[in-house]
């Protein structure tokens, strides 16, 4: 898995790349701790490189956006594509939160 992130002009964007499992959610998380922490007034999760997802990496995703939300941040999700795009719109998460091309 590939995964960093970067804050600027408050503004957190987060690259993942690879799998995002059950085996690489808990280091995400993390990450995701520190982030919440920050409170970024926006939050651009690009999952461009991200080549698959199970309901670990879902997990941590929606928590990010839940804590994200609780703070007033704005939060989407942009170059979802193939198996992870396949698994959002089965479990609705379009409908949840913004999902950029």
């Amino acid at each position: 898995m590939q995964f960093h992130y970067d804050t600027t002009d408050g503004t957190t964007n987060i690259h993942i790349g690879g799998e995002f499992d059950s085996l690489t959610a808990l280091e995400v998380r993390a990450a995701f701790d520190d982030i919440a922490a920050q409170k970024p007034q926006r939050v651009v999760l690009d999952l461009k490189e991200l080549t698959l997802i199970d309901s670990s990496g879902v997990g941590a995703i929606v928590s990010l956006f839940k804590r994200m939300k609780a703070v007033g941040s704005k939060f989407e999700v942009v170059n979802v594509n193939g198996q992870p795009r396949s698994i959002f719109k089965v479990l609705r998460l379009d409908k949840v939160f913004a999902i950029g091309p």
